[in-house]
């Protein structure tokens, strides 16, 4: 973390990414108690929208955001978009409870048990093949390429569960299985223009190339090496631990207004009767999807809509992050606007005596 050019720097207890600072132990505890949290999320969340679910109204329009996900995998015994058989959802849940667990336990063990520092543990003991830092290129790209397997493996999947199981057809009306459509001029055809997306047959095409690119990039990064001196041609400079985490927050918040963009306007991955109808965007003091359905509540709004609206402004704040972090990262140092702002009241005070 950005330290201006004090080694031996103290944060407040709220500095959160401090405490993993040049520790590869802590580092991980955390990844896996975040992997657990959101997995507790996801499977308490599900069970409350169960008990709370009324098959006599539309989906969309009971403020649910689990159920209709599960809804659009085929889960539920769909028909006519209402879940017929929540037991499939109830084990999904439950399921997700279970996993929150096992990651929570990982999450303490490597907080309590292990190092702090995985590099401090004898060369060639199992703890110590998961040390990293963040200097050394070879390991990062080693990392990253496991990531990007992994992302890999969960497009798999998808498109497998789509072409075995099936998921929901709105313009079928019904749960049908998919087979996707390997067109590589389509894909390309559709970077500008997804948002207009109309066949499941496209979406899960588009998924099965974007498997083989993640893992095909994912074991290029594994087997690849820096060669040479590691010049700024190839990254230096690039890998710093608020570099890294700006990159991060670039990409989520980018992946969020194009979901939140996407929710709006799209009934084929979003269907109506899982999220409600379309949406309409409006600008007051900053920009904000609105409800188009009639017969709503004053007070309440279609799932498409909080869920278009808060991917929009999380995404808006992820980026705000990533300006924040990437200027640290290339040294800038935020203290001197407070100094310049200090300076510029002492200018006032001073003219007016």
């Amino acid at each position: 973390m950005q330290t201006y050019g004090n080694p031996n720097v103290t944060y407040d207890w709220y500095a959160g990414n401090s405490g993993v600072t040049n520790r590869s132990g802590k580092f991980i505890a955390a990844h896996a108690a975040h992997a657990g949290l959101m997995m507790f999320w996801a499977g308490s969340f599900t069970l409350f929208e169960l008990a709370r679910y009324d098959v006599s109204m539309p989906m969309g329009r009971q403020g649910l955001i689990c159920l209709p996900h599960l809804a659009g995998l085929g889960i539920g015994g769909i028909e006519g978009g209402v879940i017929t058989e929540p037991y499939g959802c109830t084990v999904v849940a439950v399921l997700h409870l279970i996993f929150s667990g096992v990651l929570g336990a990982g999450g303490f063990l490597h907080s309590l048990k292990y190092e702090g520092d995985l590099g401090t543990y004898p060369s060639g003991s199992r703890a110590k093949k998961f040390d990293f830092d963040w200097n050394d290129p070879d390991r990062l790209t080693f990392i990253l390429g496991h990531h990007l397997i992994f992302l890999g493996v969960g497009c798999i999947q998808f498109v497998e569960w789509a072409r075995v199981h099936g998921i929901w057809d709105s313009a079928a009306g019904m749960t049908r299985k998919v087979e996707y459509n390997l067109d590589l001029g389509m894909i390309w055809n559709h970077q500008v223009d997804f948002l207009s997306i109309t066949s499941l047959e496209d979406v899960m095409g588009g998924h099965a190339f974007l498997a083989f690119f993640l893992i095909a990039g994912g074991a290029f990064h594994i087997a690849t090496k820096q060669f040479g001196e590691y010049t700024e041609s190839k990254g230096k400079g690039l890998l710093s631990a608020e570099a890294v985490l700006s990159y991060s927050l670039a990409g989520a918040g980018l992946m969020a207004v194009v979901a939140a963009f996407w929710c709006s306007i799209n009934t084929t991955i979003y269907p109506p009767e899982l999220y409600g109808e379309v949406l309409k965007l409006e600008f007051q003091f900053s920009p904000y999807f609105s409800d188009t359905a009639n017969n709503l509540a004053a007070d309440s709004h279609t799932a498409r809509a909080w869920l278009s609206n808060v991917h929009l402004y999380l995404g808006f704040f992820f980026i705000q992050g990533h300006l924040w972090h990437a200027l640290r990262s290339m040294g800038f140092d935020f203290k001197r606007i407070s100094k310049a702002i200090d300076s510029m009241e002492r200018v006032q005070v001073t003219a007016g005596d």
